[in-house]
């Protein structure tokens, strides 16, 4: 529990913007996956850097816990508090700062989404690539270091973002980063703290790269006989060093779970969603020697589209899919891993999965952004217990998989606490340096304790 002293500073500070209604407790004790309801002591909504410099001192003088909250978006349980103390909700702080349309930078706020600041960047000719798919807030996104459908081609938060301003967990106010194109100078400390998942600071300005909104996007759908067929065009495509800006895949399930929750119709098959940026010209030669690709691998129903209407409707549908495939077994939840293996072992990996599925008796949709190697399992629950184990058991083969194979148990999801016992397993004696420079960091271990590093740390 918080003490009261600390809750009467907080109050000081904030007056009403300190919660501890039951509503906003459970609100932000939730987690998008199966992790039970773990509601912290209060909720914070600061306003400005100096808010958060405020509550991190007074936190700091009560040994209070604290958790960075942005959408509430995370897979994982990041923003879950799990020793209890102080959510500090980022929502009220979503301005975007400063746009420098010549440096092709964009200085926001954390708790502004990524949608919102494409739509206010639509005069300016420029936009922010990262896709996780959720509409999730930036500082989210850079605690987890997110990724999404535009990571082939655009990279993920770990590139996309320029600088920083963090409250350490000892409340200082910092910056990490720069907007120039290189820098030789000291630590990079932006990279350690895109990632760090709040377990260092609160992220409370972000500096991100822009890119150019292209002249021409089209954008594509087709079927495959079979998954690894689609899984193979996947990975001819990649080596082929066709520049996709989007290549993700759904199993039959997963395309079934569309058509019942988007009102779509197409054929039960494996299908394969791609998007092209650049020129008329280049884009039109990509999408043919795509389809070259993708008819030797037995593709049939390619179906483009251009139209901005018909592209969008297209990727809502696919950023739909994982709520479709909850939707597909009512009253669900789901374990989603979220793995990613060299482009060469994909085919291997997800036959290796669908093989585990199988043997399990389990439902479990497979999707991901496989244009780097990176597929989900959607392994649903019906809330038996047998049923739990079993799906836990399935995604820890396919981490072990996946590790084997020179990959990583999360490509974008983050660690938090589903993915904390695969972390030694991933890391060896790093993960315990990681767990060093926590200590150094946040000695008294209140900034998202319980997250990322050896537990202790």
């Amino acid at each position: 529990m918080i003490a009261e002293a600390a809750l009467e500073a907080l109050t000081s500070l904030l007056g009403d913007r300190l919660s501890r209604s039951k509503t906003d407790l459970e609100a932000h004790g939730r987690s998008e996956s199966h992790f039970p309801l773990t509601p912290p002591d209060a909720v914070a909504y600061p306003a400005s850097t100096d808010e958060v410099a405020g509550i991190v001192r007074i936190c700091v003088d009560h040994g209070c816990p604290m958790i960075g909250w942005g959408a509430g978006t995370s897979l994982e349980g990041h923003g879950l508090a799990v020793q209890g103390g102080l959510v500090v909700d980022f929502t009220r702080m979503d301005a975007v700062l400063e746009v420098r349309a010549e440096d092709r930078v964009a200085r926001v706020q954390p708790g502004i989404t990524r949608e919102r600041l494409n739509e206010e960047l639509r005069a300016t000719g420029l936009f922010f690539p990262v896709d996780p798919g959720a509409n999730a807030t930036l500082g989210g996104m850079a605690m987890t270091r997110a990724s999404g459908t535009t990571a082939v081609r655009y990279g993920t938060m770990r590139d996309n973002v320029a600088a920083l301003e963090v409250v350490t967990a000892d409340g200082r106010v910092i910056r990490t980063g720069g907007t120039t194109a290189k820098s030789a100078s000291g630590y990079d400390l932006t990279g350690l703290m895109v990632g760090s998942e709040g377990t260092l600071g609160l992220v409370t300005e972000l500096t991100l790269w822009l890119q150019g909104q292209p002249a021409a996007i089209a954008a594509a759908t087709c079927a495959f006989p079979g998954f690894n067929q689609a899984v193979d065009a996947v990975v001819e495509t990649i080596q082929t060093g066709i520049p996709m800006a989007r290549i993700e895949i759904l199993d039959a399930a997963s395309v079934a779970a569309v058509n019942g929750y988007s009102d779509a119709d197409f054929p039960l098959m494996p299908h394969l969603f791609v998007e092209f940026h650049g020129t008329e010209a280049a884009v039109a030669a990509e999408t043919e020697q795509f389809h070259e690709i993708a008819r030797d691998h037995g593709c049939t129903g390619f179906e483009g589209a251009t139209r901005p209407e018909d592209r969008t409707r297209l990727w809502r549908m696919r950023h739909h899919a994982y709520w479709a495939i909850l939707a597909s077994r009512p009253g669900s939840r789901a374990i989603v891993s979220d793995v990613c293996v060299p482009i060469s072992m994909l085919s291997q990996a997800v036959e290796q999965t669908q093989a585990d599925i199988a043997q399990a008796g389990l439902q479990a949709p497979i999707l991901g952004h496989v244009g780097d190697g990176n597929f989900h399992a959607i392994l649903l629950l019906d809330g038996s217990e047998a049923e739990r184990r079993a799906a836990e058991e399935v995604s820890a083969a396919m981490i072990d998989r996946a590790l084997a194979m020179g990959g990583t148990a999360t490509g974008e999801h983050g660690v938090g606490l589903g993915k904390l016992k695969h972390m030694a397993a991933e890391h060896g004696a790093a993960w315990q340096i990681m767990g060093a420079i926590k200590r150094a960091l946040d000695p008294q271990n209140l900034m998202n304790p319980g997250k990322l590093v050896p537990q202790g740390s």
